[in-house]
């Protein structure tokens, strides 16, 4: 099943359950799958998997800078709502690496480099975000990768 149907029956189920916020979250989550069919010219073949899971990604970014914004303007009931709609998010999204998945990765591309410096550090960085994909997120990437190179 893909992802898209995934949503489409959990979205069912959702509404039989009377769970008002999921139904919510993933009727949400399906209207930013539907723009970017209609945006890329594609609404009648669909998106892949690929597509929709960066598409998570985004949406659960923008989910956690919201709570972070609501936190800080201390708006906590928004902030753990927008924490919920992550976590709904969370949950189509693959496996997040551990931190020593993420280190062994990141030592295996630093090995592959003579010289390991500031200047190489972009391409370090794409080389290691191609490998993890979305197991990771790209600031956690970069944040790892350049405390490395920086020690």
């Amino acid at each position: 099943m893909s992802l898209k149907q995934r949503i489409d029956a959990d979205i069912k189920t959702a509404m039989l359950a009377g769970d008002k916020v999921l139904t919510t979250t993933l009727r949400g989550l399906k209207s930013v799958i539907l723009y970017a069919e209609v945006a890329e010219g594609n609404r009648d073949t669909g998106l892949t998997d690929d597509a929709i899971i960066q598409l998570f990604t985004k949406e659960s970014k923008k989910r956690q800078e919201s709570a972070d914004l609501y936190t800080q303007g201390g708006n906590i009931e928004r902030a753990q709502a927008e924490l919920a709609e992550k976590k709904v998010i969370a949950g189509y999204l693959p496996r997040q690496l551990s931190e020593e998945e993420l280190n062994g990765i990141i030592t295996k591309v630093l090995m592959g480099y003579d010289d390991v410096n500031m200047a190489a550090m972009g391409r370090i960085i794409g080389e290691v975000k191609q490998k993890v994909g979305a197991q990771a997120d790209g600031a956690r990437v970069a944040s790892e990768v350049k405390r490395r190179i920086t020690t």
